[in-house]
């Protein structure tokens, strides 16, 4: 993994995340430079100065779409704008809730984010997905073109949004394969967190349902060919709807969490690496807790022993294997226990694929590739 900042994981960590959404190497000098000596004092200590950095470079980037989109230059303004929603939405994630500024970069992240989709031309719905009494937000990838085509729902994990999934290339490399998808903020995550105050929960099925009836009402999917995919948190919660929901026609794992909850435990005494500052006052917000044991007493039931046996399609796991967040025995322990499963593949990431930490983040490339290249081929394969 590109690490400017030594011994600092978890900015290094959002760093990274950064390029694979689109980032720039020039402007991503000009956040790390300022910040070099804060990092020393560990990711949460300097996490405002970082904030700064960030939004400064971002604001910069924003004004020269600005000045492109005035002469008429709109791809070279969506460029940019795009660009500048990325940077945003990382500083955001690296701030804790209470950290106010956090709140406007988090709303020009979004509104950057639809500027540069709208200029670029791509075909992406807003939409809402019925949850509960209420809704939480998704955003949905096709061609325009109306055609019925297989199509994926993709899973944020613990601290990922919808945005910066599709950003990371997963919306057109999967169009590309003739798949449309679904990125949705679900229940923990982005704006259903952050806007609608609505908690993860371990039972995730719960929301990953309304995902599926949403798509089943759109001319252009293919009912039969509906997938649901996870990254990170998303590699417990994707395997989980797969489990309970068998209407979904596959499963894709960017990131294995079979042990999400023990692995928390294990966090109590510093044991691997966060993916963000200020680590458990953003998981307690996530689930909505106030007490770190009452927590911990609820996340183990984040599990997946038992929900393995019952996914009864295909399933694909990735892992990198020197993910230093979640151990790589994860992977192999779900798909040791996805017997039932017609076609069982798992896929360890190495250093022959320079991609070998957490969720391909050192690289961005290969992991996501693989999984569309397995889920278009096993869409084909389907009747």
């Amino acid at each position: 993994m590109f690490e400017p900042f030594p011994g600092n994981y978890v900015w290094n960590l959002g760093l990274n995340l950064a390029l694979i959404c689109g980032g720039n190497h020039g402007e991503l000098d000009e956040v790390c430079r300022p910040v070099r000596e804060a990092a020393k004092a560990g990711a949460d200590a300097g996490s405002a100065q970082l904030f700064d950095s960030w939004t400064g470079v971002a604001a910069q980037v924003a004004a020269n779409a600005a000045a492109d989109e005035k002469s008429g230059y709109h791809l070279s303004a969506s460029t940019k704008y795009l660009r500048a929603s990325g940077y945003y939405l990382a500083a955001e994630r690296l701030q804790s809730r209470d950290y106010a500024p956090r709140w406007e970069a988090y709303d020009k992240g979004l509104t950057l984010y639809k500027k540069g989709a709208a200029l670029r031309g791509f075909h992406v719905d807003f939409v809402e997905i019925p949850y509960e009494g209420g809704t939480y937000p998704a955003i949905f990838y096709h061609d325009g073109s109306g055609t019925p085509r297989p199509a994926l729902v993709s899973v944020n994990g613990l601290d990922s949004m919808k945005e910066q999934v599709a950003m990371a290339g997963h919306a057109h490399e999967n169009l590309a394969r003739g798949i449309n998808t679904l990125f949705v903020d679900q229940p923990g995550t982005g704006e259903a967190l952050r806007k609608r105050n609505l908690p993860a929960v371990y039972n995730s099925e719960r929301w990953g349902t309304p995902a599926l009836d949403y798509l089943l009402t759109r001319k252009d999917v293919i009912p039969s060919k509906i997938g649901i995919f996870g990254l990170s948190f998303g590699g417990y919660h994707a395997p989980r709807i797969a489990a309970n929901e068998p209407r979904y026609a596959l499963c894709a794992v960017m990131g294995a969490n079979h042990v999400w909850g023990q692995r928390q435990r294990e966090r109590v005494t510093n044991e691997g690496e966060n993916p963000v500052p200020h680590y458990w006052d953003h998981v307690l917000w996530c689930f909505g807790f106030t007490d770190r044991d009452k927590f911990l007493d609820y996340a183990d039931q984040i599990n997946l022993d038992g929900e393995m046996e019952k996914i009864r399609v295909p399933f694909c796991i990735t892992h990198g294997a020197n993910d230093r967040q979640i151990p790589a025995f994860n992977a192999q322990m779900s798909y040791d226990q996805a017997v039932n499963s017609p076609k069982r593949t798992l896929r360890i990431f190495t250093k022959a694929d320079f991609e070998v930490e957490h969720c391909g983040a050192d690289n961005g490339t290969g992991m996501r590739d693989y999984i569309a290249d397995w889920c278009a081929e096993t869409f084909a394969e389907m009747k």
